[in-house]
């Protein structure tokens, strides 16, 4: 069978997709690129925003127009809120909601699969699952905050983790298929062990990860800053820990954070910047931003903008605040018009490439550790290759060899449009998988110089 794979939304929705492709790979199907080749066509849906699930269901009417003997499969967070209004949808086959998701390769094919049975994959790809460099990995699912703006709880759940034992396991395997760096993702991933009683359990998950894996690269995805203890970013002397912090504030004002059920402020969210800082030599960090809250006034607004400013994040995520039916945010008074919204997102936009470009100058005439991932033209001097620093800046150089998947000591050189110009000046050597020497790296915890 051939199989086309989708997502709309978070890392969360890529690892469960990345997922699902080992698994369709370790049974002899085959995941294909275009949609028109494809026999089934799976979508993991998103609901965060109405914008979201307005493009879930485009993907699903796009691929029946493309494909109109393809059978459908959904999934996610819309599939899990509005599974009949999916069912009426032309060519659905199949609604999975996300307490199945775990079973849906076996449910579409009927047959059962050991995941992390790498030899099929191997054959097929020697350099990483669809010739990718990062894979995404689920360590947690569900949430029990309940922010007041968010369906996620809703559709996601309660927290719950998987075990150390087969996140090692996993990511052992991702690195013998030919992975360079693994990107931890979670609803919650901050609450992770929560349900086992284990209020370090990220801490402990992280230390695990470095001393019984040899993947060159962890990175870790948003962490909710309530979570943290200053303690925690001590982690980071292992340079295998990626420089780079996603940490969600939603607003830099008391009031809306309060209102959003935000378990955080100013003087809780300085205090644990500044320790990230103190401990993570050019750590990169960079938040969500909702504008047009229900109540947001012009002040409220001042006050977030300043604080945003005076936190010096190294780019933002701006939303426009969704009305979601079921959550407490929708039945709260003074909602705000699209306008003021549009006015308000634009802004921080404008802000967000300013305080990106702030960052990328600081890094120019450093050199860098960047996982080179793919290729994207050619010159007379040779092949333009795309990749990210470990503080996840995109970075290019023009270099004779195609360097994919493997990295490389960079000089930054400039920044243009977004992205930074660099000059390659020494391929690093490859880690020792983990069945030949784990010893080898393990435990590693070399200072940034």
């Amino acid at each position: 069978m051939k199989v086309h794979l989708r997502m709309v939304g978070c890392r969360l929705n890529q690892s469960e997709i990345d997922t699902m492709a080992r698994q369709f790979r370790a049974l002899g199907h085959e995941v294909v690129a275009s949609p028109e080749e494809a026999d089934h066509f799976v979508l993991n849906t998103c609901a965060v925003t109405n914008e979201a699930a307005k493009t879930s269901r485009k993907f699903i009417r796009d691929f029946q127009r493309s494909n109109t003997n393809g059978a459908i499969t959904v999934t996610g967070c819309y599939a899990q809120i509005a599974p009949v209004e999916i069912r009426h949808l032309p060519g659905v086959q199949r609604v999975i909601d996300n307490s199945s998701k775990s079973r849906l390769v076996s449910l579409v094919t009927g047959e059962t699969v050991d995941e992390f049975d790498a030899e099929p994959i191997e054959r097929q790809s020697g350099t990483g699952l669809l010739g990718k460099t990062r894979a995404f990995v689920k360590a947690q699912d569900g949430c029990d905050n309940a922010c007041t703006f968010c369906v996620t709880t809703i559709a996601r759940g309660q927290g719950r983790s998987r075990s150390i034992p087969d996140l090692v396991r996993e990511l052992n395997y991702l690195r013998r298929s030919g992975y360079q760096e693994a990107v931890l993702t979670g609803v919650h991933l901050g609450s992770y062990g929560h349900d086992f009683g284990d209020r370090q359990g990220l801490k402990r998950l992280v230390e695990a990860l470095l001393s019984e894996t040899t993947m060159p690269r962890i990175r870790l995805s948003s962490l909710e800053p309530w979570d943290l203890r200053p303690d925690f970013f001590a982690l980071w002397k292992n340079r295998r820990l990626c420089r780079h912090l996603h940490l969600p504030l939603q607003s830099g004002c008391d009031a809306t954070l309060k209102r959003m059920r935000r378990h955080t402020n100013q003087a809780q969210f300085r205090a644990l910047i500044s320790s990230a800082r103190a401990l993570i030599p050019e750590v990169r960090i960079t938040t969500d931003v909702i504008v047009g809250f229900p109540g947001e006034t012009e002040d409220e607004f001042a006050e977030s903008e300043r604080f945003i400013r005076e936190m010096e994040f190294g780019g933002l995520h701006i939303f426009r605040y969704s009305n979601r039916p079921g959550t407490p945010a929708n039945r709260m008074r003074h909602q705000i018009s699209n306008d003021v919204k549009k006015n308000r997102s634009n802004k921080l936009l404008a802000l967000s490439r300013q305080m990106e470009r702030q960052f990328a100058e600081r890094l120019l005439g450093t050199v860098q550790s960047v996982l080179w991932e793919q290729v994207i033209g050619a010159t007379p001097r040779g092949f333009i290759n795309t990749g990210y620093t470990d503080n996840y800046m995109r970075v290019r150089a023009v270099h004779p060899r195609d360097l994919s998947n493997i990295v490389a000591s960079t000089r930054l050189d400039t920044f243009t449009a977004g992205e930074i110009h660099g000059t390659v000046k020494e391929v690093l050597p490859i880690l020792d998988p983990p069945d030949s020497s784990v010893s080898a790296i393990a435990g590693s915890s070399a200072s940034y110089s």
